[in-house]
Parts: C-alpha cells; sequence; structure tokens
C-alpha cells in the first residue's frame, strides 16, 4: 500500500493475535491491489460487555485513486454471528476485498454501459437484503451480493435489468460490478 493504515481499537483488549490476524488480513488486501492511498480500520467490542451476545463493530474504509474508496461499515443489528470477532473480522475483509474487486475492475471505466456486457434479469432477492440470484441471457443462475451493485442499488427489485461481470467463485458463477438498467414489472406483487 501507499500508506500506513491507521487501525483503532476500541472496547476491547488487543492481544498480539488479533493485531497479527488483522495484518494478514491487510496484507492480503494489498496483495489484491496494492495502490490504496489511505487507510482506517477501527474494531469495536461490545457496548456492554458484561451483556453476552453482544455484537463486534469491524469498520475498514480505504481511499482510491480518482476519488474510489472502499467503505464496509455497517454491522447487521440481528446478525448473532457479529458476536464472534473471528467471524466479524473475516466477514469484514471479504466484503472489503469483494468491493475492491469490483472498484478495481472500474478502474478507467467510468463511462456507462459498454457494448457487450453480458445483461441479465435479477430473479430472487433475499428477505434480509444481502444477495440476490439473477438469470443470465442464456439462463444460468448468477448469485450477487449486494455490497457488488454500483449503480441503483436502491433500485434494484425483483425483475431489474442487470448488467455485470461474472467470475466463477467457489461455488459457481458469481456476479460482480453490477449496473441496474431498467426496473420491469412483469413480475405479480
Amino acid at each position: 500500500m501507499q500508506t500506513t493504515v491507521l487501525v483503532e481499537f476500541g472496547n476491547l483488549t488487543t492481544p498480539p493475535e488479533l493485531q497479527a490476524v488483522i495484518e494478514q488480513q491487510i496484507c492480503e488486501l494489498e496483495r489484491l491491489y496494492g495502490r490504496v492511498s489511505a487507510g482506517r480500520i477501527t474494531v469495536r467490542g461490545p457496548a456492554d460487555r458484561h451483556e453476552p451476545g453482544g455484537q463486534y463493530q469491524v469498520s475498514i474504509r480505504l481511499a482510491l485513486p480518482n476519488r474510489r474508496e472502499v467503505n464496509v461499515g455497517r454491522t447487521p443489528k440481528q446478525d448473532k454471528r457479529y458476536a464472534d470477532l473471528a467471524y466479524a473480522l473475516d466477514d469484514t475483509f471479504n466484503q472489503a476485498r469483494n468491493q475492491l474487486q469490483d472498484q478495481k475492475r472500474l478502474m478507467g471505466c467510468e463511462t456507462g454501459f459498454r457494448e457487450g456486457e453480458p445483461v441479465g434479469t435479477v430473479v430472487r432477492i433475499d428477505p434480509g437484503g444481502a444477495f440476490g440470484v439473477l438469470q443470465s441471457a442464456n439462463g444460468h443462475e448468477i448469485y450477487f451480493s449486494f455490497i457488488s451493485v454500483l449503480e441503483g442499488r436502491d433500485d434494484i427489485v425483483v425483475g431489474s435489468r442487470v448488467s455485470y461481470v461474472a467470475e466463477l467463485g467457489e461455488d459457481g458463477l458469481q456476479a460482480f460490478a453490477i449496473k441496474v438498467r431498467a426496473n420491469l414489472s412483469v413480475f405479480a406483487r
């Protein structure tokens, strides 16, 4: 990275193992994209350490060239998995990696849709709003995370036509760099 990433801790003791895990995660981000110009990672323990089940808050903010950024900071309120610090760290860094990959793909292509981009239709959205499935023009179902929706995140519904970039992930095809093209009202409500 072009600069040191500031790591802050709040409401928790910071054992050396925790710092080592965070440094390893930062190195992975650096291998993915080494041109981060500034960064801040904040790890906060549960607000009331005496109450069981409190959530850890992990946020990552990275500044990239061309005024782009990676910003992960929202902890789902009802997600009990965030009571586990290891899970909270892994999930937040995975989201940061996904955003960084999307931003990396977009560097240099600021204009709208390019001719030949694949276009699909959103066929399912998780009730929690974290992910969905789109159907490609040739009928394949492709998983996507809402983190990967770059344009039109607030407008995406079942029936939305989207352009995307597809890659083979661990669990099959995954869509990235998603942009909403149009909302179709062909699905009954």
